[in-house]
């Protein structure tokens, strides 16, 4: 009996050595690439403000997922991204992909990264300010994770709406909604100063319309310093901006 006890435990030991190795070596393939030559000094300054080791972690990002990232613009958080899931996981961009689509062929480190949502349209109605989007499918099923920075106030109603939906339709039962945000004052109409913010309560309250729960919400970049008075560029707060940060997941409807 001893002996079956002892074995036990080390067959104990050793999950639990494999399980703290495996959340190790997926924090250490961030920070390794958070210092590649891929990134600019520029963006590697902005890391103390966007703390994407902490942003990750608190996602529940992996080495090993699936992940699509929505609207990666120049591609800050995509040079992070896809070299840490290059070897095991798989990376797709998709919406507005142009300037990162440009930079694949032309590094190793992005070699692997797939472009989703080609066929997408993403513009302006006559008049409108925020825009709309057309053929969201992301040509993506039974993704583990969905994550946007910094995008979703770019959007009138109708484009968050599709932009929602399109996550929705690209992630496994169980699979992760990342939505990370400038902070508007609740129920705020628009003005020239908060063009750049949104409501975290409406956020919340389209995204559970297409069928997510919320799971949890991170205070990693509440700023109290920002009176969420001036747009998100002044000085007085560009770098320093108050953002919401949330959690989703996809449930049964």
């Amino acid at each position: 009996m001893k002996k079956l006890f002892t074995a036990a435990l080390i067959v104990g030991l050793a999950f639990t050595a494999q399980a703290d190795d495996h959340e190790k070596s997926t924090a250490d393939l961030i920070k390794m690439a958070m210092e590649s030559d891929l990134r600019t000094d520029a963006e590697k300054d902005r890391d103390r403000n966007r703390k994407p080791v902490e942003t990750l972690e608190f996602l529940g990002f992996s080495h090993d997922m699936k992940v699509v990232e929505l609207l990666p613009g120049g591609g800050w958080y995509t040079k992070i991204l896809a070299p840490v899931l290059q070897e095991k996981g798989e990376l797709t961009v998709a919406l507005g992909t142009g300037r990162v689509g440009s930079m694949i062929g032309d590094n190793d480190a992005l070699s692997a990264v797939k472009i989703g949502a080609e066929a997408s349209n993403i513009y302006r109605k006559d008049g409108a300010r925020f825009y709309s989007l057309e053929n969201a499918d992301l040509g993506v099923k039974k993704a583990d994770m969905v994550l946007t920075f910094r995008n979703y106030h770019n959007f009138a109603e109708d484009g968050r709406q599709a932009m929602n939906e399109a996550a929705w339709d690209a992630l496994k039962m169980g699979g992760i909604y990342g939505v990370v945000d400038h902070t508007r004052r609740h129920m705020e109409g628009d003005n020239d100063e908060n063009r750049r913010r949104f409501d975290p309560v409406k956020a919340i309250l389209e995204i559970q319309a297409a069928g997510f729960e919320l799971v949890d919400y991170s205070t990693l970049h509440y700023r109290a310093d920002d009176e969420l008075r001036y747009e998100v560029g002044r000085k007085t707060v560009s770098g320093n901006t108050d953002r919401w940060t949330l959690k989703f997941k996809k449930v049964k409807k």
